[in-house]
């Protein structure tokens, strides 16, 4: 009884070590593109050796620093695009995230999620969700953690050239 015991508590607090995210189950799927860049390639970027006089690339090694996750998702599909609203909402309702923003810009649907940090402009999560519209017609599901400033976001889906970089970066401008 007792080696059951512990081995119940080891496997309980081993268990968010090994979990997957949300999103992880359209990963490899063939119908979606998906982006993820972890802690340790954002620890690699941040150690490259940039000119000082270079502002803006200066602004995205500085926000480079402080990032643990991104994840990008997206997909022209209508059974995945179903899917992945399915699980952004799910997600949404259980951890806790509060709407930032809604745009529903010429048949494009535009959520942007966030989990405060210690003030209100620092982020720990960052989640988009974009539905269809537009000339593509493609979703895309984007997940963003660290410790972050809002306004520092646009440096970086510019630099990435993140899908649904220019909606985000649209959408914050309007939230100013």
């Amino acid at each position: 009884m007792k080696n059951f015991i512990i081995t119940l508590v080891i496997a309980l607090i081993a268990t968010p070590f090994f979990a997957q995210s949300a999103f992880d189950k359209f990963d490899g799927q063939d119908d979606v593109t998906s982006i993820i860049v972890n802690k340790k390639m954002f620890d690699l970027m941040s150690k490259v050796k940039v000119d000082a006089s270079d502002r803006e690339t200066q602004q995205y090694m500085n926000l480079i620093k402080k990032l643990d996750n991104l994840k990008v998702f997206t997909t022209s599909s209508t059974r995945v695009t179903s899917d992945m609203k399915s699980a952004a909402d799910k997600y949404v309702k259980s951890a806790g995230l509060e709407e930032l923003m809604r745009v529903n810009d010429s048949g494009k649907n535009i959520k942007i999620l966030v989990k405060s940090g210690a003030s209100d402009s620092q982020i720990k999560e960052l989640l988009m969700f974009i539905e269809g519209g537009g000339k593509t017609n493609e979703t895309v599901l984007m997940s963003l953690t660290g410790n972050f400033d809002l306004n520092e976001i646009s440096v970086l889906t510019d630099k990435m050239r993140i899908p649904g970089g220019d909606d985000l970066k649209r959408a914050t401008k309007r939230k100013k």
